[in-house]
């Protein structure tokens, strides 16, 4: 899969032109030449196999399950093509089961549903790829069952207007990690949650660098990441920034809260910086741990009123 995403750039550069200009069906499966009007009956027309479905511009009232094989949901424009509102099995745009998924430069946006966990990507089984992508105004973003074997990386994305704790349900939360192998989450930013964590993830192994939390118009917003089960893997050169707006503001990054379920023996958390904004007149604790296990926690730029650890 990585090496099929490595090439698409170039054939997007070539395809664009040819959508534009023949009217095609917008969604077109590259390995068989096809085009599509539904983007389901694309993701069908793979099946089990490998294959690649470029996403012409468009803002679409479409969603697609994906049962098998390696599927890869590329826009031909990043950033141009719209998932709007529409889910599949009242879950999300996108439903995943298959071997791997891959998703670049997409936006999911309104996705609402019965149960409160309207998400742009469900994935059940698998390992996911995510890259420049956005997910707006939803009550989840990603949301996944498990997968001991699986791995789910998201790169230079956003998560905007997302999660909700309210109608007397489980909340949502922007990006919701079940239990999965592993979590990989780089260069993305987290901005106005609604409600919940904007990581929360029970994946055994987490890694999150070199991106933002920005909670300063967070509405009744809880943990900025959330290790539910408790984690080895690093977060680093984040930069986290607690808003005035809170369900729970007693600590930034939590380790184990609900559970000690995965081993914490040094886990990494180094060179984040992490501040209140200025509105904000508790004090409050950067992590904040249940594991009871040693955490290798130093170099990190914290903010007046914020402490650096405590145990729980």
């Amino acid at each position: 899969m990585k090496a099929q995403l490595a090439t698409l750039a170039a054939v997007v550069l070539a395809a664009a032109p040819l959508f534009a200009q023949q009217g095609e069906a917008p969604f077109h499966v590259q390995e068989s030449g096809k085009s599509f009007w539904r983007l389901d009956d694309a993701v069908k027309s793979i099946g089990g196999a490998d294959g690649t479905i470029l996403i012409a511009p468009g803002t679409y009232r479409d969603c697609a399950i994906q049962e098998g094989g390696r599927v890869a949901f590329q826009a031909v424009q990043p950033g141009t093509v719209i998932l709007d509102g529409m889910t599949c099995e009242g879950k999300a745009a996108l439903v995943l089961r298959g071997r791997e998924s891959a998703v670049d430069g997409l936006i999911f946006r309104n996705m609402r549903v019965p149960d409160g966990n309207g998400a742009g990507i469900r994935l059940e089984k698998g390992s996911l790829t995510v890259l420049n992508s956005q997910f707006r105004d939803s009550e989840e973003g990603i949301l996944t069952a498990e997968d001991r074997t699986g791995t789910v990386r998201i790169d230079r994305s956003t998560f905007s207007g997302l999660g909700r704790c309210d109608r007397g349900l489980s909340c949502a939360h922007s990006v919701y990690i079940g239990k999965y192998g592993t979590l990989v989450v780089t260069r993305s930013r987290f901005e106005r949650g609604m409600g919940g964590h904007y990581v929360k993830s029970w994946a055994m192994r987490n890694d999150i660098s070199d991106s933002s939390f920005d909670d300063t118009r967070g509405h009744t917003t809880n943990y900025m990441i959330d290790l539910s089960g408790g984690s080895v893997g690093t977060i680093t050169r984040n930069t986290f920034v607690q808003g005035p707006d809170k369900e729970n503001h007693s600590a930034f990054i939590t380790v184990a809260p609900e559970a000690r379920e995965n081993r914490s023996v040094g886990l990494v958390i180094q060179g984040n910086r992490a501040s209140l904004a200025p509105s904000v007149g508790w004090s409050t604790i950067f992590v904040a741990d249940w594991s009871h296990e040693p955490l290798r926690i130093s170099g990190n730029d914290l903010g007046k009123g914020i402490a650096p650890f405590e145990t729980r």
